[in-house]
């Protein structure tokens, strides 16, 4: 694939405020200051994300599925929920990790995630 000089103006701006907002949660979060919303939230933006570089170039799915992968991956650790598995019994309680350095992933905010990872 080869990249084009100047993006598209919305799609530029829309890159820029989606990596502005990253920043600014990895600045404002604590280890402890994460619920199961906000993990979900952060782990459906990766998954969208990710997916929506694929669509730009097809050939980086077999690359980019690892992200898939690590996202599900830590929702089954988080006892957040996945497609495919049964609910998880709790909701709604504070999720903490650990204090090395280490912070979740983000999840996707648009409803509709669900149905372009399937079609990867």
């Amino acid at each position: 694939m080869e990249l084009v000089k100047q993006a598209l103006p919305r799609v530029e701006a829309h890159a820029e405020r989606v990596a502005e907002a990253a920043c600014n949660l990895a600045d404002d979060i604590s280890p402890d200051g994460w619920s199961a919303s906000v993990a979900e939230d952060v782990l459906d933006t990766i998954d969208v994300l990710a997916e929506a570089l694929c669509e730009a170039d097809p050939g980086l799915a077999r690359f980019l599925g690892a992200v898939s992968a690590a996202t599900t991956t830590a929702r089954r650790r988080l006892g957040l929920p996945v497609d495919g598995d049964p609910e998880p019994a709790s909701s709604g309680r504070i999720l903490t990790f650990p204090r090395d350095g280490r912070r979740p992933k983000q999840r996707a905010l648009r409803d509709d995630y669900r149905a372009i990872r399937s079609a990867l």
